[in-house]
Parts: C-alpha cells; structure tokens; sequence
C-alpha cells in the first residue's frame, strides 16, 4: 500500500454571495481514457486540458510503466504509443494510489497480456472490490491472485490468447462496461457488451476516434450491444478534455445555495450520459442557464450561469443514478437545504466508492443536523430552508474527495461552521478546489 500522509482539516463557514467567473478540472473519466489509448495507440496523441489530478497521473505513470511515451504539464501532453497488442510487462507494482478508475480501466487493458501485471493502492482503494471488472476478465482466460474478496493487491496474468466473449453487465458501470471494452482490443474476434440501462458512453466515443472497429446497436428490449473487433490498429489522436460536471457540481450547488450568489462555470461537459444532476437540480427549483454551447473535442459543451435559488424537495428515480452517481453525495447537501422531503434511489453503486459513500453522506449530514433516513439503496433527506440548525458538526471523509468537497459546500450556507477531517485526498479529482471556491467568495480556511 502506499503511505498515508497527515490529515488535512479544513473549516467552511456561512459566506457572503459567492460572484464570479471558474473553470473547473478537465473531465477525470476522459483524462483517464484519452492516456490509455493515448499509449496504446501507434504514434502521437496530443491532449490539450487534462485533469493533472493524482488519479489520472497514477494512470500516466501506469503507461510509462508499459512503455509508452508519456510527457506534459499545465495540461498540454504528448504520447507516443506502443501500437495496440504492444504493452510490456512492467518492472514494478501498478501503484494506483486511490484511484479506481485507473485501476480496473487498466486491468481490463492489461489484463488479457501474456504476462503477469500486478496492481496495488492506498488503504482506501485496497477496501474497494474489483470482482465485477475481474468477473469477465476471468471468463475471457485471466489468470487472477487476488487478495481475499478480489480486492487489492493483486496480480492478472493473460492467457496465450484472450477469448472474445459476450458480457451483460449485471449493474450498469461505466467502469466495467469499459474494462471489458479494452480488454477486446487484444482479443481476436468480436467482444460484445450488454448493458440493460445507458451508462457513460466516453469509452465507445473515444475507442472510434482512436480507430477501433465498434459498433453499438439497442435491440427491441431496449439493450445495448456494444461489439468490438479485437487486434485492429489505433492511430494517435488529438484530444480535447471538457471541463468535468462532477467538478463543476460542487461550485454549482454552492452557487444555488448561498443567497445572492451568481457565479459563471465555464466550459463544462454537456454529455448526456452526464447531465443528470443538472436535470434534477431543476426539477428542483434551481436557476441554471445553459449559455455558448458548443461541440469540443467530441462532446458537448456549455458554459452554466447559477444563481440562488430556493429549492424544493423532489424523488430521484433509480434509472437517473448512472448519469449522476457521483454526485449524489453533493446533491444530498442541496437537499438538506430544501422545502420537504427528497428521496434518491438506485444508489447501491455508492456503496463501493472510495468510501461508502451512501453511509459517509449519511452520517456527515447527521452530524451537521441534517434530518436524513438511509436505505440499503436510497437516501431521504428532509430539508431545513436557509440552512436553519444546520452544521456544527465534523465530517469524517473515509479519505474520500467527494465526501469532503461536498461538506465544505454545506458550511458554505449553514447556521454553523462545518469541518472535514481531511482534504488531502481532494487533488486526486480537483486539484485546485479550495483555491477555485475561495476565489468567488467561499469562506473556507
């Protein structure tokens, strides 16, 4: 496991109106993809707006380790590939720090290699089941040594030869959806995802710009059938990374909830699969303008102008969970703000996150006199308007960014101060988040 450094608190009181202008991170989930292919492919992909996050660099430092080509800063990258079914067997221990994309999107890259690749990660990370992406990688020949309950460390180890296979994905993730995905790029023959309900599509968008044969097709049950043709070239790309809405998410919901504010977040990605929480959000009362939008590197979009809103209770319905699932624990906060009762279903993905993150936002809002009732798989918040009683409590984040953003959000509108047990982890997502919050107004110290 990696070392843990010393706990980061930090302290978010009532703020006057927040005002301005932000660019948040670029997209992690197109960071992590576009540096995958990146090494893989033959030549040279240029990314211009990469997330310099401590989770997408650990996927950086993965592809070196497999003998890419990987140079940049102040994201600007260059990559020179290894050509698709080239990867060498890297000398060390994949060291993915707490990143869970990174490391199952790479088991599944890897995994189907002749050779033996070995993958550790942080005290959080090495909680975290990889059963669900390790699952099809077994089926397609994957020789796995896992510690107990498929968790990290471990070691994959690929057959002579993968065997393309036909996967339905019993819980829709991205994740394992794109795992698989990669996995065919080193099978022969015609790989073919099944999902029953739409999930993140960057992985199929991505795999075609970089020349992959793929092919989606939904049946008249309604379920997708993703096919990949396995052992084709892939040409380096130039891409362009979009500014990531999970990001985004947390100085949006800021913005509504500190009355008088007004704050411009540009260049934020619009993709479909992605936009759940802001079709939510409105449901619930926010004011949120779409303005400019525009195509950039494939995906749409958007600059978002937010302003103070009074938000009002709503039912999130289980089938919007995959194009918002990380931001629930953010939303949560809104909801502790708003008229009435809202309730979140479909969130038994939250449970396998960084943390638990359905009992981590549980007990934050608890802690801070949130009224909330927890499930296996839903959340019921009852809200207190204008942040009455609110706060005053501290937030144990299970080293887990999304959790600790998302309280420091709450104490931006709360009667009382609210504090975070540790913000280290924050980089891993948003490098420059406190810096970025403190610039429209946030009181956070």
């Amino acid at each position: 496991m990696t070392d843990q450094p010393s706990p980061q608190p930090a302290t978010a009181r009532r703020s006057q109106a927040l005002k301005g202008s932000v660019r948040v991170p670029g997209d992690k989930s197109i960071s992590h993809r576009a540096l995958l292919l990146g090494g893989l492919a033959a030549g040279t992909t240029r990314i211009s707006g990469l997330l310099e996050g401590d989770d997408v660099l650990r996927t950086a430092a993965a592809m070196r380790a497999f003998g890419a080509s990987v140079e940049g800063g102040n994201g600007e990258w260059i990559l020179r590939g290894v050509g698709n079914g080239c990867l060498l067997e890297p000398r060390e221990p994949l060291d993915f720090g707490n990143s869970g994309t990174g490391a199952r999107l790479v088991m599944g890259l890897a995994g189907v290699y002749d050779m033996p690749t070995a993958f550790k990660g942080d005290a959080s990370l090495s909680k975290r089941p990889m059963g669900r992406v390790l699952d099809p990688l077994r089926l397609m020949g994957v020789q796995v040594e896992a510690t107990p309950g498929d968790r990290l460390p471990l070691t994959l180890r690929g057959p002579k030869t993968a065997a393309p296979i036909t996967y339905r994905v019993p819980v829709p993730s991205a994740q394992v959806k794109s795992g698989v995905l990669l996995a065919g790029l080193n099978a022969p023959g015609v790989t073919t995802v099944i999902e029953a309900a739409p999930t993140r599509d960057h992985t199929e968008k991505m795999l075609r710009a970089f020349g992959a044969s793929l092919e989606v097709e939904t049946d008249a049950a309604g379920l997708r059938h993703i096919r990949i043709g396995g052992q084709g070239r892939l040409t380096g790309q130039a891409i362009t990374v979009p500014g990531d809405p999970s990001s985004a998410a947390f100085v949006v919901i800021a913005a509504l909830l500190v009355p008088g504010s007004d704050v411009l977040v540009e260049n934020v990605m619009m993709n479909p699969t992605r936009t759940g929480l802001i079709d939510t959000l409105r449901e619930m009362g926010a004011s949120i303008e779409v303005l400019n939008g525009r195509v950039a590197g494939g995906e749409d979009v958007a600059d978002l102008r937010v302003r103070s809103s009074e938000l009002r209770g709503v039912t999130v319905p289980p089938e919007r969970a995959p194009s918002m699932i990380d931001e629930y624990p953010v939303l949560a906060v809104a909801a502790a703000f708003a008229e009435g009762e809202t309730l979140m279903q479909g969130l038994e993905e939250l449970r396998i996150k960084e943390s638990d993150r359905l009992a981590a936002v549980s007990a934050g809002l608890k802690a801070n006199g949130a009224d909330c009732e927890e499930g296996k798989d839903w959340l019921l918040v009852r809200g207190s308007p204008e942040g009455r009683g609110l706060g005053g409590g501290i937030v144990e984040t299970s080293l887990d960014h999304r959790i600790a953003m998302s309280f420091l959000v709450m104490g931006l509108a709360a009667e009382q101060a609210v504090t975070v047990d540790d913000t280290g982890m924050i980089a891993t997502s948003f490098p420059h988040f406190l810096d970025v919050m403190r610039s429209v107004g946030a009181q956070i110290e």
